[in-house]
């Protein structure tokens, strides 16, 4: 069965942002964005084009450059909502959940759970030399080559 363009939007939106909840809204899919997040993502063949969107995208200097803003920046309203909810929430509540900024979480064996962050400092640091110009430019080079050695090495994998 072929996608609908629809469809191929989602799965396009997905595989940028990780994020189903979003990329529905984004691909046009109405008031319940979460409730047709959640259907697209238990079809096998959504699944199947997300992965070999996956496979062929190359990471960006933009795509760089937003992932650090987003660690800048970004909120961290959704890692509360984990905190102080009071029953765990399922694959798919998680799913709609922005923790792009979350670097580990952990439930201790007393109960509650842990979260940490990304280094916001880092990640500015990281935007101020990438947008300098110039030399400082070049300092940022090395990382975005080894991001594309990365993917290529992702990519060959799972072509293997």
């Amino acid at each position: 069965m072929s996608l609908k363009e629809k469809e191929k939007l989602f799965c396009s939106y997905y595989s940028e942002s990780r994020n189903a909840r979003n990329a529905a809204a984004k691909a046009g899919y109405g008031i319940l964005t979460h409730r047709s997040a959640v259907k697209l993502m238990a079809r096998e063949e959504i699944r199947k084009e997300i992965e070999r969107i996956d496979r062929t995208r190359l990471v960006s200097a933009e795509e760089v450059v937003s992932g650090y803003r987003q660690l800048a920046f970004g909120s961290v309203a959704d890692a509360l909502k984990l905190v102080y909810c009071e029953e765990s929430p399922d694959k798919y509540e998680l799913e709609g959940l922005e923790l792009f900024n979350i670097s580990e979480i952990k439930r201790p064996k007393g109960g509650g759970i842990e979260i940490k962050f990304f280094d916001r400092l880092k990640a500015l640091e990281h935007l101020e030399a990438m947008s300098n110009g110039g030399s400082d430019e070049d300092s940022a080079l090395p990382f975005y080559l080894a991001l594309e050695k990365s993917a290529a090495a992702l990519k060959r994998t799972e072509d293997e």
